[in-house]
């Protein structure tokens, strides 16, 4: 049977839902009454009909309304044409399932290009014919998909689908109940104290501004944006604060990652590095014939020697990391976040503090997560200095 279940909302076809009942004995009829009865309830009980827009189209709506950074959007948009569209994008939104997503994750996890198993060679040349071997086209080798990535586009599937709860396109989000990949634990790896030395010796060595640049880092923890973005007019030098506010994320200026405003306490020799690399930042503008101002970068790069500019962030990355190489120590430009949070708990700074020095958000549950080693160390060194301080039991 077939009963009118009205119009589309997005593409305004008439709507129908359907049922069958077989047989022809005398409970046939029953059977049919009571399908009948359950299509109009299931009618009745929506406020407007199920979308048969396809995932695609929701996809768009959901980028188009939703309110996210640049950066983040462009990441999104990536994983959406390369990944989603091709798998799913097709199929109506009302018909994506629980089941649907997981086989979709399970695929990826296996292979990312979702091959069916069969060996074959991967054509670098789309159209027309050509040499393979002119165009080095390989046999195809299965790659999984990292845990993490398969995780971000299941939050995208997750967000439309919720985007299309709220429309009344379906009646529920199937991602909701999905088994996902799970996180891998973070495993932050800084360097050590002799290597942190080493590469700030270095740093030094070839550049003053570059080896207080790396230094604040160290004794700060900033992210890298946050250091790119760092103007002097937030630096107080007479109070040793600086006062946090921006990052700098796809070219542009913009709030901190967590949105939060941060005063992060300078140490005597971080104060002292601070003002002498003001003091040269003032003199290279005067030669220039610029006026200084508190409105400079702190950091800028070659290409910008009167500061107006700040460091270019893939530059500043690759300097550190081709830095660390000539020195033999494996690393990069975030573990120096990771050894000042390190460093702190290590020496038994509280958690509380360390996290608002590192900007994280919960209060604390996310230095927790990430370091709980640390914090682990950290607590059984408490101990010990309390046990040490008790007063010492007199023997019977």
């Amino acid at each position: 049977m077939i009963v009118y279940a009205g119009r589309d909302p997005v593409t305004g076809k008439r709507m129908y839902l359907r049922e069958s009942v077989r047989g022809t004995d005398k409970n046939a009829r029953k059977r049919a009454e009571r399908a009948l009865n359950k299509l109009l309830s299931q009618i009745d009980g929506q406020r407007s009909a199920p979308s048969s827009a396809t995932l695609s189209y929701a996809l768009g709506e959901w980028l188009r309304t939703n309110e996210i950074e640049q950066s983040t959007r462009e990441t999104y948009e990536g994983y959406i044409s390369r990944v989603i569209r091709p798998a799913l994008g097709e199929t109506a939104v009302n018909k994506i399932t629980a089941r649907t997503l997981e086989k979709f994750y399970s695929d990826l996890r296996r292979c990312r290009a979702r091959c069916d198993g069969k060996p074959f060679i991967e054509r670098h040349a789309k159209d027309g014919d050509h040499d393979c071997v002119a165009a080095k086209c390989k046999p195809h080798v299965c790659k999984p998909m990292a845990a993490s990535t398969v995780r971000q586009i299941h939050f995208i599937l997750s967000g439309t689908l919720d985007a299309a709860e709220r429309w009344d396109w379906i009646s529920t989000n199937p991602a909701r109940v999905v088994r996902k990949p799970k996180q891998k634990p973070p495993e932050p790896d800084p360097p050590t104290p002799d290597e942190a030395a080493r590469l700030s010796e270095t740093a030094f060595r070839l550049d003053e501004d570059w080896g207080t640049l790396v230094w604040l880092a160290m004794t700060t923890g900033m992210r890298r944006g946050e250091l790119v973005a760092l103007r002097f007019s937030r630096l107080d030098l007479e109070n040793g604060v600086i006062d946090l506010r921006r990052n700098w994320v796809g070219g542009q200026e913009k709030d901190t990652k967590t949105h939060q405003n941060r005063r992060i306490a300078l140490d005597t020799e971080t104060i002292v590095l601070l003002t002498e690399h003001k003091r040269r930042v003032q003199e290279r503008t005067e030669a220039l014939g610029i006026e200084f101002t508190d409105d400079l970068f702190v950091f800028t790069g070659a290409k910008s020697p009167d500061h107006s500019h700040p460091y270019p962030p893939d530059a500043l990355s690759s300097r550190y990391t081709n830095m660390a190489k000539r020195l033999g120590i494996r690393t990069h430009l975030h573990a120096l976040r990771h050894y000042s949070a390190t460093e702190l708990l290590t020496a038994g700074v509280d958690l509380p503090t360390v996290s608002g020095r590192l900007g994280h958000g919960g209060g604390g549950a996310t230095t927790l997560r990430v370091y709980a080693a640390w914090v682990a160390a950290s607590d059984r060194k408490a101990a010990e200095i309390l046990g040490s301080r008790m007063p010492k039991r007199r023997d019977k």
